[in-house]
């Protein structure tokens, strides 16, 4: 699934161009995870303010109302000048002229969807509850008080807390992993029990690990690439994710996985403290 570092790479990889563009025509495929809320048509003569991202959702602002995208399980935007006829898996298309938006989406759990404003009930449906912007400082942004004071009410283990996303929103799977590495936080240990300067840690490591992945394009586990075309490195230098018996990168002691979830967390038992 792309995540944060993903959907902003994907947004960087096209936004300055999409940006001023006429709506020419918009068209819909089969049915994503959730309706459209608004005449496909009536999009035409919309011109894009601009591109911005909340969580995993991008919002192209309009000089009407906005679209919210989401790009699923494997969903991936592509922005060109002129791209060849849609496939199968092609499902939503933004023709303007600046270049053609497309949406492929294999599994069709993405979403595009369209509100009036972003305080307007199907809009905050999706994001009113997403938690602080890692990435983002100041108001609004991961503020470490906040942080600190939101573990301490959470009972859960710390990896979920962090998937969980109504706290920081964005640290999926692999970041969650690598960022608990980073601050030398086991995986299983309770959020509540984390003392202010460990959670301190995680706050920092969080934003290192989510900037260091957007600064080489994300992650390509599976089939993601930027609206450009582009694929992420980040994996390559992954220091537990991934890793399940190689050798610490820092200790030399093997990397331990474990489900949480259903999901695999990994870890290094030495240098990862309970």
């Amino acid at each position: 699934m792309p995540e944060l570092p993903e959907v902003e790479v994907t947004r960087m990889s096209f936004a300055a161009r999409i940006a001023g563009a006429r709506v020419l025509e918009a068209r819909l495929g089969k049915p994503l995870r959730w309706p459209l809320g608004y005449p496909v048509g009536a999009l035409a003569g919309r011109t894009v303010r601009g591109v911005r991202r909340r969580g995993k959702y991008l919002l192209l602002d309009l000089d009407q109302g906005l679209l919210l995208l989401h790009l699923g399980m494997s969903g991936s935007l592509n922005f060109a000048p002129a791209l060849p006829p849609p496939g199968v898996h092609d499902h939503f298309e933004l023709v303007t002229t600046q270049g053609t938006l497309r949406l492929h989406d294999p599994r069709r759990f993405g979403a595009v969807v369209y509100a009036p404003a972003e305080d307007d009930v199907a809009a905050q449906k999706l994001l009113g509850r997403l938690g602080m912007e890692p990435l983002t400082e100041g108001p609004g942004g991961f503020v470490l008080a906040a942080f600190q004071a939101g573990l301490k009410r959470r009972q859960t283990v710390i990896k979920q807390v962090l998937l969980a996303g109504d706290l920081v929103v964005g640290v999926g799977n692999i970041y969650a992993s690598e960022a608990l590495f980073l601050a030398g936080i086991r995986p299983t240990v309770r959020a509540a029990k984390l003392s202010r300067p460990r959670a301190a840690r995680l706050h920092t490591a969080i934003r290192e690990v989510l900037a260091r992945a957007v600064a080489k394009g994300g992650s390509t586990l599976r089939d993601f690439s930027s609206a450009s075309g582009e694929t992420g490195y980040f994996q390559l230098e992954a220091m537990v994710y991934g890793r399940a018996g190689q050798p610490c990168r820092v200790c030399g002691t093997p990397i331990k996985m474990l489900r949480q979830g259903q999901r695999a967390t990994f870890f290094c038992p030495q240098c990862q403290k309970p």
